[in-house]
Formats: structure tokens, C-alpha cells, sequence
């Protein structure tokens, strides 16, 4: 397992630096947080739904680490066109090390993009309810990394094009992140809009966010875990399978 070590550290290098990076992810999401969170708010308190700030500040974090962790296949794209790769599939252990490493080290990296989108969430004002569930907001952040790290290494082990990598995304994540409750209460939804949302598997995520932070889920943590574990287990063995697949 030393070669999974190696590529989850080279993923943290590469993330630690790049300082640019880092502040650059956390450009949309305060963008979202401090357009939607106080925009809205005055609207969603005077419907009687409580502070909004508190309600959408767990979605812009899932939508941090989203970002991030869906965008680390753009990486294997940028080590196969300029060598880096073939070195990494030549090297004498299994693709399935190899997977297994950059989709931990990116999942690592997306949960530190999301911990720093939190921290900013507390400098605007967001209130956590009970800090001992801290431990397992934690735990939700990571999930939704592996989720979307594995998702980006499928479609990266796929795609040639650097270019057509973030048309994809934009596809994909937009509208995994607009149909999700992320921004808007699923209650008193049409039963259409409402049945997206539970087939949306960042709607258990963002749940399991929310409901660490304020102790209050739609569904419940046995659900919203048992959703990420079984979709992440799925995505990444897709994700493993295509990677063994792609030609030196």
C-alpha cells in the first residue's frame, strides 16, 4: 500500500503549493454564500423557515468540496498528455493502488477545500447547534469527496480533451448541485421536483451536513450515510474499472 501513501501526499503537495488554488475554489462558494445567505435571508425569515444563512451555508460547503474533488480528474488528463502517467502505469504495482491512491488524496484535498469553505461560513456568522456532531460532519465531508473524486477519476480516465473536461462538469455537478436541497427546503415541493431530490445523492449529502451541524435531518444519518457509502463503493469501482482501461 506504500504507492496508495505516495500518491495521496504527491495530491496534498500539489495542493499545498498552489495557494492560488486555494483561495481561487473559495471564490464561488462565497460568492453563493454571501449572495444567497444574506440576499435571502430577509425573504426566508419573514416566511416563518428561520435563519437561511444557517440553512444554505451546509450546501455551499458541499458544493466547495464538490467542485474540487469532481475537477481532480482533470488531473489525469494533464498526466497523460504530458507523460506523467504512463511513468505512474509502468510503475510495478496495480492500478487499483494507483486509483485507489489519487481518488484518497483528491477526496483529502476536496475535504480541506470544504473545512476552509466552513471556517469562512463561521467568520460570516453560521451557528452550529452541537459541536459534538462536529466529528460527523466530518465524516459527511469526506463521503461527499470520495462521491465526486471518483465520479472526476471515471470521467477523466474516459475523456482526452482537457477542454471538454470542465464542459462535462458543468453538465454534471450544476444541476446535481441546483436540484439538490442545497439551496431550498424539500418540503412543500411539487412531488416531481421532490422525487429529483431524493434520487439526487448530494441531497443526502448536504442532510447529513445539515443535520450535524443543527441535529435536524430530513432522512436520517443511518440513510444518508448508507446512500454515500453505497454510491461511493459503486462510482469508484466504475472509476477503477475505466482507469484499468486506459492504453498507454
Amino acid at each position: 500500500m506504500r504507492a496508495v501513501y505516495v500518491l495521496c501526499v504527491r495530491q496534498l503537495k500539489r495542493y499545498v503549493r498552489s495557494p492560488a488554488r486555494i483561495v481561487g475554489s473559495l471564490g464561488q462558494p462565497v460568492v453563493f454564500l454571501l449572495a444567497l445567505g444574506f440576499g435571502l435571508g430577509s425573504i426566508f425569515k419573514r416566511a416563518g423557515a428561520g435563519n437561511y444563512f444557517d440553512f444554505v451555508a451546509p450546501g455551499i460547503i458541499a458544493m466547495g468540496i464538490m467542485f474540487t474533488a469532481v475537477f481532480s480528474g482533470i488531473e489525469i488528463i494533464w498526466d497523460r498528455q504530458f507523460g506523467f502517467l504512463k511513468e505512474t502505469l509502468v510503475a510495478p504495482v496495480s492500478r487499483l493502488e494507483i486509483v485507489i491512491g489519487r481518488v484518497l488524496g483528491g477526496a483529502i484535498v476536496a475535504m480541506l477545500q470544504g473545512f476552509a469553505v466552513f471556517i469562512v461560513c463561521i467568520a460570516f456568522g453560521f451557528r452550529i447547534h452541537n459541536w459534538a456532531l462536529l466529528p460527523v460532519a466530518l465524516v459527511f465531508m469526506f463521503l461527499i469527496s470520495l462521491l465526486f473524486t471518483s465520479i472526476g477519476t471515471a470521467i477523466g480516465s474516459v475523456l482526452q480533451d482537457m477542454q471538454g473536461f470542465p464542459l462535462v462538469m458543468n453538465f454534471l455537478v450544476m444541476p446535481l448541485f441546483f436540484f439538490s436541497d442545497a439551496l431550498f427546503p424539500m418540503k412543500g415541493l411539487p412531488k416531481i421536483l421532490e422525487g429529483a431530490l431524493r434520487l439526487n445523492p448530494v441531497t443526502y449529502g448536504v442532510d447529513g451536513l445539515r443535520g450535524a451541524f443543527s441535529s435536524a435531518f430530513a432522512f436520517s444519518i443511518i440513510t444518508d450515510f448508507a446512500v454515500l457509502i453505497v454510491l461511493s463503493a459503486v462510482l469508484l469501482s466504475i472509476g477503477s474499472y475505466l482507469f484499468s482501461r486506459i492504453q498507454l
